[in-house]
């Protein structure tokens, strides 16, 4: 009787582990198979994993409230400043002191620009650096006076407009398009750079604003409206 026992006992283990073994031959096959469908429809199988980038990264762009960074209570132009956060312009409230590289001509247009180029050049705040703020306008970016038969509102800078990084243009249109003192109403700003080639217009449009990298590197060429001769009297 124990002899019969233990047979039985040993043959119910046998069945279970062939069963077993049955069905991890099974599920291998299916996974071969699998592998041989993908490498047939020319798809790869690895298992390295693969880098997709790094995730969106989640600023605020809130403006610090207060007073505006680096004025440290000089008085001076307010304006509204174009920086960079999360890859599109957000206009950011400063007193603009005056420019430390005083233009050599007298044009209120020159003056501001150059102030508003040196708020744009400045490093934001901790705080504003905090909510995502930053700014692409080089440091030896400097303003001058419109060369003689350059239209009206003319700005002329120490570098062609067109070699800026795209961001920069953006954030230098647009800055300038909501001064009163360059821009006067809706409508393109006018920049050209240190040589004789004409100035070119360049708007700040929504799309500008959103995506600041998209804007046309070379505006459209502005010619000066003719002067008309004085009649003989």
């Amino acid at each position: 009787m124990t002899t019969r026992r233990r047979t039985a006992r040993g043959t119910g283990r046998g069945a279970t582990l062939g069963a077993l073994l049955g069905t991890t031959a099974v599920v291998v096959a299916l996974g071969l198979l699998s592998l041989g469908a993908l490498t047939g429809c020319g798809i790869r199988a690895t298992t390295v994993p693969v880098d997709v980038g790094p995730a969106p990264s989640r600023v605020s762009c809130k403006t610090p409230t207060g007073t505006a960074a680096g004025t440290g209570g000089v008085q001076g132009i307010r304006a509204t400043v174009e920086l960079v956060c999360g890859a599109q312009l957000v206009g950011v409230q400063r007193v603009v002191p005056v420019p430390e590289k005083q233009p050599a001509a007298r044009d209120a247009a020159v003056f501001v620009t150059q102030a508003l180029l040196e708020a744009l050049q400045r490093e934001p705040s901790a705080e504003e650096r905090e909510a995502g703020f930053t700014t692409e306008v080089p440091a030896n970016l400097t303003a001058s006076a419109p060369r003689p038969g350059d239209p009206a509102g003319t700005v002329r800078l120490s570098r062609k407009p067109e070699d800026l990084p795209p961001v920069a243009l953006s954030q230098l249109v647009c800055t300038l398009a909501e001064s009163d003192a360059v821009s006067a109403g809706p409508g393109p700003v006018v920049l050209g750079g240190p040589d004789a080639d004409p100035p070119r217009a360049w708007e700040c449009t929504d799309a500008v604003r959103s995506r600041p990298e998209s804007v046309p590197t070379l505006g459209d060429v502005v010619r000066p409206t003719a002067t008309p001769a004085p009649s003989a009297s």
